[in-house]
């Protein structure tokens, strides 16, 4: 448990948030992403307060693999500023904590 991680970030386009997933994936940087299609989003951005439709995407991964992640995240991302927030995970099944372990390996 001590080494999984929740990402969160969002992207602007269905088409994005899926190379970035995938990317992530087959690079074995994380063991999965899930996409969460029209997640409503209001923000300040530049003085002003935004609102728009996002994709989130939900990235599980081991803590080892966080700051390559990061890179690759704004080295794909269209967004000035990508959303690259951390969670610990508290608990969850071995198996599939040791999934998630031996998947992004």
């Amino acid at each position: 448990m001590e080494e999984a991680r929740i990402v969160l970030s969002t992207t602007s386009s269905r088409e994005e948030a899926q190379r970035i997933a995938r990317t992530l994936v087959e690079e074995r940087l994380a063991a999965c992403v899930n996409l969460v299609e029209n997640v409503a989003s209001i923000y300040r951005w530049q003085g002003d307060v935004e609102e728009s439709l996002e994709i989130m995407l939900i990235i599980k991964c081991n803590v080892e693999k966080l700051a390559a992640i990061e890179t690759r995240l704004h080295q794909m991302h269209s967004y000035d500023v990508p959303e690259f927030l951390v969670l610990p995970v508290e608990g969850g099944s071995s198996a599939y904590l040791r999934w998630l372990r031996e998947s992004s390996q």
